[in-house]
C-alpha cells in the first residue's frame, strides 16, 4: 500500500510540474513586446498587467522552490528506504568483505537509477540515512518546502561527530521557533546556504562538548599549503592555516591592493590580490635591486623591497570578557572567519596588537553599545562599530566581506537621516550602486540588527542578525551569585547583582574618536 502511494504522489508531482510548464509558456506568449500597450504604474490587480504578470512570475519561483525541497525530501525517503530494504532482505553477511560487497552493489544501484557517480550516490545514502533516522526537524522542513536541500546537507554535515543531545540542541535552535533560545534574525531557509553554514558553524562552536582549545590544537597539526595544476595555463595554490594568520594575510592583501587603485590602474581588486600575493611570496627574502636597476616586474609591480604598499590591515576580535581573563574557556569571535579559541584571541590582543582591534563583550547580555553622532562625518568607532554588527554587504545573499563594504546613510542625511548606528548600513559598491539607482530600498536597523531591503516588486527581505549569546559566568562567579537573593522578575541580570554600571554611550572606550572620511 505504502508502495503504492508512493508512485501515486509522484505521478501527481509530474503532473503539477507539467502544469506549471504549460502555465509558463502561455504567461511568456502573453506579455506584449511594447509595454506601452498596458496601463503602467497601477497597484491595483488587473490593472497592470505587466506588474501582474511579474508578480506571478515570482510567486511560481517561490513555490518551485518549496516544491524542488519537497522532491529532494521524497528522494532521501526512497535512498534511506531502498536501503532497509535490501538490508533486510539479505541474509545476515558471513564476513565483513560481504558486508562491504553488498554496499558497494547498493550504492551502484542507486547511482546507475540516479544517473550519478557511485561516489555521489554513497553520499547521498549517508545523508538519507542520518535525515531520516536522526534528524527530524530538518527532514519535516524539507518536507514542507521550509528549507533547501542545501541547508539540509548544511545540517548534516556541521552535526557530524556531535551526540544525539546534541545535535537535536542545534537543529532546535535553528528549525524550531517555540526552543528556549531560537535562533535572531529571518528563519533558517530564507538564508542563503553559506550565510546559514556560517551561522551553524558560529553555534557549533560555541556550543560543542569538546574544547575547541583541543580541536584547534588537533588540527593546526594538519596546516598545509597546496598547489593544483589547472586549465589554461593557470592553476590553484592555497594554505590551511590557524584562522588568525589567514585572516591576517587576506586583510593585509586587501589593504596593499586597494592602495593601488587608482585612475591610473586597470586590474581588479581581485586581479591586484594575486599580483600582490604572487609578487610577496616571490620576493621573500630577496635582497632590494641596486639603485638603477628596476628588475623584472610583473603587470608593473616590481620584485623590489618596498614596491607594493602594504599598510597593516585591522581586524576585530570579539572576546568575552570573562574569557580573556582566562576564567572561561568560550570561544572569540574573529571578524571575516568566526569563532576562534580563547588562547588564540588573548595572543592577539596582547600588549595591543596593530592590526587587531579588540571588542569586549558586555558580560550580562554579551552585546556592546551603539555610539551615535552628530555630524555627517562617521568616526572610526562607528565604522568599526558597524562592521561588527553587520559583517558583511546586508543584501540579500550577498557574501562581501565588510572591509570592501561602504558605510551608507540608511535614509538619507539630505532627508534628515541622522548618522547614528540605527541609520548606517553597510553595502558592497555593487548593491551601494543598486540601492540609488533603483527600487531597492533597505529597511529600518537598529544596534544590533542590520537592515532589511525591499525589492521592487514589493518583497520584503529581512536582515540576517547576529546570534548575541550572554557570556558564561565563571563557576567561582556563579557560584557567588546564586547564594545571592534572585534578581527582580524581567530582569535577570541587574547591574546591582552583577557588579556591573551602566555606562552612558559617551563613555564607551571604542578607538580614539577620530573621523573618518
Amino acid at each position: 500500500m505504502e508502495s503504492k502511494a508512493a508512485v501515486e504522489t509522484v505521478e501527481a508531482i509530474g503532473a503539477s510540474v507539467s502544469a506549471l510548464a504549460v502555465f509558463v509558456d502561455r504567461a511568456v506568449g502573453s506579455v506584449p513586446l511594447n509595454g506601452d500597450e498596458v496601463p503602467r504604474g497601477s497597484s491595483v490587480p488587473g490593472l497592470d498587467p505587466l506588474r501582474d504578470q511579474a508578480d506571478a512570475y515570482l510567486d511560481r519561483l517561490a513555490e518551485l522552490a518549496r516544491t524542488e525541497a519537497r522532491l529532494a525530501a521524497l528522494k532521501v525517503q526512497l535512498v534511506a528506504g531502498y536501503a532497509r530494504t535490501e538490508k533486510a532482505m539479505t541474509p545476515p553477511a558471513a564476513s565483513p568483505q560481504d558486508c562491504m560487497v553488498r554496499d558497494m552493489a547498493v550504492t551502484a544501484e542507486v547511482a546507475g537509477v540516479l544517473t550519478i557517480s557511485e561516489r555521489a550516490a554513497g553520499n547521498l545514502q549517508v545523508e538519507a540515512n542520518i535525515l531520516t533516522a536522526g534528524r527530524p526537524l530538518t527532514m519535516a522542513a524539507l518536507q514542507a518546502g521550509a528549507i533547501s536541500w542545501q541547508h539540509a546537507r548544511i545540517m548534516v554535515d556541521e552535526t557530524e561527530n556531535l551526540d544525539p543531545a546534541g545535535a537535536a540542541e542545534l537543529e532546535a535552535h535553528f528549525l524550531d521557533p517555540d526552543a528556549p533560545d531560537p535562533a535572531r534574525g529571518c528563519p533558517a531557509g530564507e538564508l542563503v546556504p553559506c550565510r546559514f553554514r556560517a551561522k551553524v558553524r558560529t553555534w557549533r562552536e560555541r556550543h560543542h562538548p569538546g574544547s575547541i582549545e583541543k580541536r584547534h590544537a588537533r588540527s593546526s597539526a594538519d596546516r598545509r599549503v597546496e598547489y593544483t595544476p589547472d586549465s589554461d595555463g593557470m592553476a590553484w595554490f592555497s594554505a590551511y592555516l590557524p584562522a588568525a594568520q589567514a585572516v591576517g594575510i587576506w586583510n593585509r592583501t586587501t589593504d596593499a591592493a586597494r592602495a593601488m587603485q587608482g585612475p591610473g590602474e586597470a586590474r581588479t581588486l581581485t586581479q591586484l590580490r594575486a599580483d600582490v600575493t604572487s609578487t610577496w611570496l616571490l620576493t621573500a627574502g630577496r635582497r632590494p635591486k641596486a639603485e638603477g636597476n628596476t628588475g623584472s616586474a610583473i603587470d608593473g609591480i616590481t620584485d623590489e623591497f618596498g614596491a607594493v604598499p602594504s599598510p597593516a590591515a585591522q581586524a576585530l576580535v570579539t572576546v568575552p570578557v570573562f574569557s580573556l581573563l582566562g576564567l572561561t574557556g568560550e570561544p572569540a569571535m574573529l571578524d571575516g572567519y568566526g569563532p576562534i579559541p580563547p588562547s588564540m584571541a588573548r595572543a592577539l590582543v596582547a600588549g595591543g596588537a596593530a592590526s587587531f582591534l579588540r571588542v569586549l563583550t558586555d558580560p550580562r547580555d554579551g552585546a556592546p553599545l551603539e555610539i551615535g553622532h552628530i555630524s555627517y562625518r562617521l568616526t572610526k568607532p562607528m565604522r568599526q562599530w558597524l562592521r561588527l554588527r553587520d559583517a558583511k554587504c546586508t543584501f540579500p545573499a550577498c557574501n562581501n566581506h565588510s572591509l570592501d563594504n561602504d558605510a551608507d546613510h540608511l535614509l538619507a542625511w539630505a532627508r534628515g537621516g541622522p548618522t547614528g548606528i540605527s541609520n548606517l548600513g553597510q553595502s558592497c559598491p555593487k548593491h551601494h550602486r543598486l540601492k540609488h539607482n533603483s527600487g531597492w530600498t533597505p529597511a529600518a536597523a537598529s544596534t544590533n540588527d542590520p537592515p532589511g531591503w525591499t525589492s521592487p516588486a514589493g518583497r520584503h527581505y529581512r536582515s540576517e542578525q547576529p546570534d548575541w549569546e550572554p557570556p558564561h559566568w565563571p563557576p567561582q562567579i556563579q557560584a557567588m551569585l546564586d547564594h545571592l537573593d534572585p534578581p527582580d522578575e524581567g530582569d535577570p541580570c541587574t547591574p546591582e547583582i552583577h557588579g556591573v554600571t551602566e555606562r552612558p554611550v559617551a563613555e564607551v572606550p571604542f578607538g580614539n574618536g577620530h573621523e573618518a572620511a
